[in-house]
C-alpha cells in the first residue's frame, strides 16, 4: 500500500518530469525540477545549457533562483526539490547552500551524481547543513526519458555521419 508521502512525492515528481519534457523539446538533456513549499510549487526549472549557452543553466540552479525570488530569501528552509536526475556537484552544492530541507530524486546518475553515486554532498555531516534525500521516485519514468533522449541523439549523430556531415 502506498503511503501519503509516496503519493505526494509522485505527484510533484510528475511535475518535474513535465519540466524535463520542456528541455527535451529544446533538444536539451531532459532534466527538470520543481521546488515545493507548504504543499505548493513555488519554482520550476529545466535544463537550458545549450539554449542559454551557459554552464550554469541547470534545472536546479534555475529553480533555486526563482524560489529565492519568490520567497524573498536565499534560504529555502522548509522547501523540497523534486529533481528527475541526481544532481551534479555544482547543483548539489547549491542545494546545500540554499538550505533546502529535502531533495526527492527520480533517477540516479552513476557517472556524475553527487547525491550518493560518486559523492553525497547533500548528506555530508562535515557541512553546516544537510539535505534529506529520498531516491528512486518514479525512477523508471525518469530513466526512460533520459534513455530515449540519448538513444535519439546517437541516431541523429549516426545519420549525420552517414550523410558526411559533422
Amino acid at each position: 500500500m502506498e503511503t501519503t508521502d509516496s503519493k505526494i512525492h509522485e505527484k510533484f515528481m510528475r511535475e518535474a518530469i513535465r519540466q524535463a519534457k520542456k528541455a527535451y523539446a529544446l533538444d536539451e538533456v531532459p532534466i527538470g525540477c520543481v521546488i515545493v513549499q507548504d504543499g505548493k510549487i513555488i519554482a520550476r526549472g529545466y535544463n537550458r545549457r545549450n539554449t542559454d549557452k551557459n554552464t550554469l543553466s541547470h534545472a536546479e540552479l534555475i529553480a533555486i533562483k526563482k524560489a529565492a525570488k519568490k520567497t524573498g530569501d536565499w534560504r529555502l528552509e522548509g522547501c523540497t526539490m523534486y529533481i528527475t536526475l541526481e544532481p551534479c556537484q555544482m547543483c548539489a552544492g547549491a542545494m546545500v547552500q540554499a538550505r533546502l530541507t529535502e531533495a526527492v530524486i527520480g533517477s540516479m546518475n552513476p557517472k556524475a551524481g553527487c547525491a550518493g553515486s560518486i559523492l553525497n554532498i547533500l548528506e555530508m555531516p562535515e557541512f553546516n547543513h544537510q539535505v534529506q534525500v529520498t531516491r528512486g521516485v518514479l525512477e523508471e519514468e525518469c530513466s526512460e526519458l533520459l534513455s530515449r533522449f540519448f538513444r535519439e541523439l546517437r541516431q541523429k549523430k549516426s545519420v549525420k555521419k552517414l550523410l558526411g556531415k559533422s
